[in-house]
């Protein structure tokens, strides 16, 4: 899809403008003290993964979901003693936390990549506060570049990358920390660095009183860089035209199943479909058979995934 992407200044009513313009499903860049983020809906599908395909060469990896607040978080997730030390600490701030899902968050599962963890922050920086507090909501955003690119500090890094590609751009001039967030794992019972950044390992440290595990090489998305990862428990078999014997049918498009990503053969709908239809077919206890997706645009990311849960194990 192509925009005319506006180009908002919180000044003059580009954070009401912009809050509207999520609310619609629709992408807005906005800054942070970290980098400028590519936020959307985090509980609209379809804005999900119309972030993926705005970056290119799309890649369902979990995102950082943004909110205004830590009240807001503990809807979410499963809030620890660790937790609450360290957002009492350093939110809000640079410092993402990975925490364990609640039953019925209502966040898209691409937000999640189908894991059963997300990735929170409260940013400081005041227009993100604004937008967030004027929009209401959780916002998932990965930084505001295309994928593979130089991360955004500037709107007019935003705009090299992205323009004609996202509705809007907040500007707030240049992010004051200029390096993404610090990433801390609470999802066992040790915290964990999962990625350095604007947060020293040291400060986490210190507030917490002893050392902090650091996971070697590995970030947030490791656990999506597994060849048999968002492996259902059943079998899976790709480029099925029909179900056989006691398979349960994904389809796509004209191909009919017992689920379809998406009938009328939207790559968007089907990306914000797949990670929830597959967990409802393999409740099912059945191998699942998977009808032929295009692999072009988001139909990439799509086949990536569903070779990858259809992997030996």
């Amino acid at each position: 899809m192509s925009f005319k992407t506006k180009h908002l200044f919180p000044q003059s009513g580009g954070i009401e403008t912009a809050a509207q313009l999520l609310a619609r499903g629709l992408l807005v860049s906005f800054p942070t003290e970290t980098v400028y983020g590519l936020g959307a809906d985090a509980r609209d599908g379809r804005a999900v993964a119309a972030i993926f395909a705005a970056k290119g060469r799309p890649s369902f990896n979990p995102l950082i979901v943004h909110l205004a607040d830590a009240g807001s978080a503990r809807r979410y997730v499963h809030w620890s003693d660790t937790a609450e030390i360290l957002a009492s600490a350093f939110w809000p701030g640079p410092l993402t936390l990975v925490l364990p899902l609640k039953d019925g968050h209502g966040l898209s599962s691409l937000v999640t990549a189908g894991l059963d963890t997300v990735a929170l922050r409260v940013p400081a920086h005041a227009t993100a506060q604004a937008l967030l507090q004027a929009f209401g909501g959780p916002v998932a955003a990965p930084s505001a570049n295309p994928s593979g690119k130089i991360s955004a500090t500037l709107v007019s890094h935003v705009l090299a990358g992205l323009d004609g590609r996202i509705a809007a751009v907040l500007d707030d001039g240049p992010c004051p920390v200029g390096l993404e967030s610090t990433i801390v794992g609470l999802n066992g019972p040790d915290a964990v660095l999962l990625r350095a950044g604007g947060l020293p390992k040291e400060a986490i440290e210190a507030a917490l009183g002893h050392p902090v595990t650091e996971a070697s090489g590995a970030e947030i998305i490791a656990p999506g860089q597994l060849s048999s990862h968002y492996a259902p428990g059943a079998s899976v078999r790709l480029n099925a035209l029909t179900a056989q014997n006691d398979e349960v049918m994904l389809g796509f498009g004209t191909i009919e199943g017992d689920l379809n990503l998406s009938p009328s053969g939207d790559l968007a709908e089907a990306a914000a479909n797949l990670f929830d239809h597959l967990h409802r077919l393999d409740a099912t206890g059945r191998p699942i058979a998977v009808a032929p997706v295009p692999n072009t645009g988001l139909g990439r990311a799509i086949n990536d995934r569903l070779q990858r849960a259809a992997a030996p194990r």
